[in-house]
């Protein structure tokens, strides 16, 4: 086969068709960027002088701003050496660390319920406003991907992750038990929030190749819902969004950490094409989750953070095989990415022996199905 470009390999993965070797991307913490740049390995501080570096076939741009009152001038309530405490314009009281990349702490919320939601946050999310995206930002990495090549994904959050950040997870799920109505209406109420912001954004600054949401909707060995809990809210909103990329060409790749092997039949039906992430120590398996819907879907990642902050190539190694060879070995497509995000611990060496060796196992398995 000929060489191809990023985007044919992405693009090809995706639709389930032969590539010359597997696409890849990374995603290191702000702070491992920071150390890689500190040893010299790149200079500048831009996003796209690392992203291209490491030669990826995948850009994204377009995160757009979900905060329902844009116009809430975010109030420190307490500050110590290590976190601080705000509020802001979701009405969230949320406790932050200065010097590393954590999920908040919750602390209190404005919308606890129907009442809550309907007073002070639902008012804001209706209409377009032009401070949610960030136009200058994805023309210029949409560029980039044009003129590279490269496979060019709008990347955001969906209406699961935009719920819990003005109610937290607690209120929403108990939500989802006593008040499904509520629920529903705030997925819906988020998911036309999105479209109508993603028409204007690619209006004025062109379409991507594909969608890339990120839905945290599980935790360790279990999903934050059941399947037919998802199926009855969280559903709707999916494939009202996933339908919508469809319509104008798009491939649709869901992020989730945690356990969320239970709700992939349900992601499938929505329109999901390829998930992405699938987090080891919370207890998915790739060649599992192959067997049941690798004649469905494309995957992307799965191969365990933890091995890559050993820095032990060995260990490395044998992940990548145990991971990639089931699937590549018996035609299933995939994306070849950690199961999280990496951090500094990991040597920028340990990142290149990564990209090399898990492109020579995929090809040395191709080769042999």
């Amino acid at each position: 086969m000929r060489e191809l470009s990023s985007y044919e390999r992405v693009r090809n993965t995706l639709d389930k068709k032969p590539v010359d070797e597997i696409a890849f991307t990374i995603d290191p913490w702000p702070e491992t960027i920071k150390k890689w740049q500190t040893e010299g390995h790149f200079a500048k501080k831009d996003i796209e002088d690392w992203w291209l570096h490491f030669k990826q076939d995948i850009m994204a741009a377009g995160w757009l701003n979900s905060t329902a009152d844009l116009d809430f001038e975010p109030r420190v309530l307490e500050e110590t050496d290590d976190t601080i405490l705000k509020v802001d314009g979701n009405g969230a009281t949320l406790r932050t660390h200065k010097k590393y990349s954590r999920t908040p702490e919750h602390v209190n919320f404005v919308a606890k319920d129907r009442i809550g939601w309907e007073k002070h946050i639902k008012p804001h999310l209706f209409g377009v406003d032009g401070r949610r995206i960030p136009l200058e930002e994805y023309k210029k990495r949409r560029t980039i991907a044009t003129e590279k090549q490269l496979f060019f994904c709008w990347h955001g959050e969906g209406p699961f992750e935009q719920i819990h950040s003005i109610c937290g997870h607690e209120d929403m799920l108990m939500g989802m038990t006593l008040d499904p109505d509520w629920v529903r209406d705030m997925v819906m109420t988020y998911t036309e929030l999105t479209i109508r912001h993603l028409e204007l954004l690619f209006n004025e600054a062109g379409q991507p190749d594909g969608f890339w949401l990120y839905e945290d909707m599980g935790f360790k060995n279990k999903p934050f819902m059941s399947l037919t809990m998802y199926e009855d809210i969280v559903q709707l909103g999916h494939k009202r969004f996933f339908d919508f990329a469809h319509s104008i060409g798009c491939k649709v790749i869901v992020h989730s950490c945690g356990f969320v092997e239970p709700l992939v039949p349900g992601l499938i039906t929505a329109g999901m094409d390829c998930l992405q992430a699938m987090e080891v120590k919370a207890g998915m398996d790739m060649p599992h989750l192959f067997k049941l819907f690798g004649d469905k879907i494309a995957f992307f990642g799965n191969i365990d953070a933890r091995a890559l902050i050993t820095n032990d190539y060995k260990i490395i190694d044998e992940e990548l095989t145990k991971k990639i060879v089931p699937v590549v070995s018996h035609s299933g497509s995939y994306i070849l990415h950690t199961d999280h995000s990496e951090p500094p611990e990991i040597k920028y060496d340990t990142m290149w022996h990564f990209i090399r060796r898990g492109k020579e196992i995929a090809k040395e398995a191709a080769s042999k199905k």
